[in-house]
């Protein structure tokens, strides 16, 4: 009997010393986002400045995606349909105030959980999870400081977030980098992965920046000053081609900041001044998580939640319409199992595809009511099927009828606007965020149809800002009309397949959820 209980005690250890080797063998992975940092102000995109000279270095060693797009141009939907792999349309979650109405099934977290993942979050949430149930470590930092300011430097950094940059600080900043959140942020993270030994770790940083509050200390606000910086290809004076609800932005922006289109050069100074420090931070990151004696086994992903106007069209940060700028999001995969690319992945991409590559990653199937597509296959460098990737959605917008300038509201009485306080207003607004859009990009071409019936159509190679509308122009009826299928077929695509038939009918679906198969010929 002695025996037999000592002989199922080994076994026992065995088994558990199996299945820890087994989840070591998992890799770790490192997410790193940010908010509303545009695709296109990087060296490897051919921005002559050096903004991102540690992002850069780590796209030309491994992959990173030119037509990676958010799924709405907004941080909450965005977000949402990260940890969902659902685009806002199936996930409830069109704004940023629908957070308590996501639909979904199983997400990211679920997965990860299962898989015997130890998770963390340091940084901004914004997102259905509740951060301090759901991971196992947790730091909330939002756009005024840490959520629980602690130090007498946190709460320092807080003061002046909130008391002293309603919208921008336009002077050197006084808070030193290492008071910064990003750094801080970095900090908190490095100190929590140095603890992981056993089992495989998930950590999102969440960095909030370079989203308003605009704000940055020396050396980087005098890194970029606004008479070096390349011209802008827009101003005020293409806002009327762009349509009303660009004008309605504009008119709110210019009652939150009377001097607006004086202070936009300096505005764009500390933009990519706040973009340069954050790089600095994920090169301190990413260098740190290796010395941990983790850089073969880690997987580091990188990108942002949208974009931002940046002084585009003469307007600032975000609302309107869904252009590149807003859009089209960074994205950079490194480490584990990436094949080193020589040229950005020719593939059309969302930041809802995210969740079912790292289904792959890990070895967990996709979940059923996911409708991002496994990007594992491309990124080892298998077959994948390329059509399946030939263009990519985004959705705008809460639903009903556009509002208009000719509304009886007053940007006071809508709650996004505070009198007389400098640069305190915010983008999504009625007059931005009503109705409903969705927008295609395919190769050189885009293409947004509104819930009235209106288009656009760009070619994105003669036109990047997207000023020249093709749309009903006889000459590029064939664009128009192969646009206009993918569109549709994407659309039926996103018809939300939850809840499943629960009996009778099988579900079909891909192991990559692929909706079309490689072709071999």
């Amino acid at each position: 009997m002695n025996k037999a209980i000592i002989l199922l005690t080994a076994c026992t250890g065995l088994i558990h010393t199996m299945d820890m080797a087994a989840q070591r063998q998992k890799p770790n992975i490192v997410l790193i986002i940010t908010d509303q940092q545009r695709a296109d102000l990087c060296g490897r995109e051919g921005f002559p400045l050096p903004v991102t000279p540690f992002a850069d270095s780590l796209a030309s060693r491994y992959a990173w995606f030119n037509k990676a797009y958010t799924a709405a141009p907004a941080s909450v939907p965005a977000r949402c349909s990260l940890l969902s792999g659902r685009f806002p349309s199936a996930t409830h979650v069109r704004t940023n105030n629908n957070i308590p109405d996501a639909f979904y099934e199983t997400d990211l977290l679920d997965v990860l959980k299962a898989e015997g993942y130890r998770t963390a979050l340091v940084g901004k949430n914004h997102t259905y999870l509740k951060a301090e149930e759901v991971f196992d470590y947790f730091v909330g930092y939002g756009h005024r400081g840490k959520e629980k300011p602690e130090t007498e430097e946190e709460k320092a950094l807080a003061r002046f977030l909130k008391k002293e940059v309603p919208g921008h600080y336009l002077k050197p900043a006084p808070i030193p980098v290492e008071q910064q959140q990003p750094y801080q942020i970095v900090s908190h993270a490095l100190d929590w992965v140095e603890q992981q030994k056993e089992s495989p770790f998930f950590i999102c940083v969440s960095i909030p920046e370079p989203h308003t509050p605009s704000q940055v200390c020396d050396p980087y606000y005098s890194m970029f000053p606004p008479e070096d910086l390349p011209p802008l290809l827009t101003s005020r004076k293409d806002l009327e081609k762009k349509g009303e609800k660009y004008m309605a932005l504009a008119a709110l922006e210019d009652k939150a900041c009377p001097n607006l289109q004086q202070q936009i050069p300096r505005l764009r100074s500390i933009y990519l001044g706040m973009v340069r420090m954050i790089d600095d931070q994920i090169r301190r990151l990413v260098e740190g998580v290796k010395s941990c004696g983790n850089e073969e086994n880690t997987l580091f992903i990188i990108l942002s939640d949208h974009g931002d106007y940046c002084g585009e069209y003469g307007i600032i940060r975000k609302g309107a319409g869904v252009p590149e700028s807003l859009t089209r999001i960074p994205m950079i995969w490194a480490g584990y199992g990436i094949k080193p690319q020589s040229y950005p992945m020719d593939a059309h991409i969302s930041i809802v595809d995210i969740f079912p590559t790292l289904c792959s990653v890990v070895g967990a199937e996709i979940p059923v009511g996911v409708q991002g597509r496994s990007l594992w296959p491309m990124l080892k460098g298998d077959d994948y099927p390329r059509e399946e990737f030939s263009s990519i959605i985004v959705e705008q917008g809460y639903g009903g009828e556009d509002f208009t300038l000719e509304e009886p509201l007053s940007f006071e009485e809508s709650g996004f606007f505070r009198p007389g306080v400098e640069g305190s207003f915010g983008g999504l607004t009625p007059w931005t965020q009503s109705g409903s859009l969705r927008m295609i990009r395919k190769g050189d071409w885009k293409l947004a149809m509104d819930n009235n019936g209106r288009g656009e159509l760009y070619n994105l190679k003669e036109d990047p800002s997207e000023i020249n509308n093709l749309f009903g122009n006889h000459k590029y009826v064939s664009e128009q009309l192969d646009l206009l299928k993918d569109l549709l077929t994407w659309n039926i695509r996103l018809q939300d397949p939850l809840p499943v038939p629960r009996r009778q009918y099988p579900f079909k679906r891909n192991p990559y959820n692929y909706h079309r198969h490689i072709d071999h010929e």
